[in-house]
């Protein structure tokens, strides 16, 4: 190794860890992002991480007086497109501009979106431990239903029944959540 590589490795691994900050916090948005251009979510999970592998490799051209997020977005646009010109069947969607349509349009909901996924973040917080340990295993950890019910000691039918009893109640708190003062931070 060099002694210029001995130079730049603490250069680097402070890259690295702002970049993993900034990502990590994203990668949830940017998921539902490609989750709406690609039919089902192993793709699009595939997809996120090709996303995340070309931006660290184009880290240095990221400008931190941006935000993060819509520059990851433009990311995992052009792979979501990739992944489309490999899936002859969703070319349509390239062809007829969809792609971009949809891009637009979440450009132009983002204000309302991230209102209201802040209102569920404190809706989450307010649910049972129980219940909350549902959401976490079957939308975050995508635990699968029959493991779920057996952490839980229920049915696999209480499981689905109770998950949807929680998406109900935090649906109606999210309606009755007022957003505060000046919006989001």
């Amino acid at each position: 190794m060099s002694a210029e590589s001995f130079r730049d490795a603490p250069d680097r691994a402070a890259a690295q860890q702002r970049f993993l900050s900034l990502f990590l916090r994203s990668e949830r948005e940017i998921f539902r992002y490609v989750a709406a251009l690609v039919p089902n979510v192993a793709d699009a999970e595939d997809i996120v991480q090709q996303t995340a592998v070309a931006l660290w490799e184009k880290f240095d051209a990221y400008d931190p007086a941006q935000p993060f997020t819509p520059w990851a977005c433009r990311f995992a646009l052009n792979k979501a497109r990739q992944w489309m010109e490999r899936h002859q069947r969703w070319k349509a969607l390239l062809d007829g501009g969809l792609a971009e349509e949809l891009m637009q349009r979440r450009e132009e909901l983002r204000p309302e979106i991230e209102a209201k996924l802040g209102r569920l973040e404190g809706c989450l917080e307010r649910l049972p431990e129980d219940q909350r340990s549902l959401v976490e295993g079957y939308y975050y950890r995508r635990t699968g239903i029959a493991a779920l019910a057996g952490e839980s000691g229920r049915t696999e039918a209480a499981t689905y029944k109770a998950l949807q009893r929680i998406r109900q109640a935090l649906q109606a708190c999210i309606e009755r959540t007022p957003e505060p003062e000046g919006g989001w931070a």
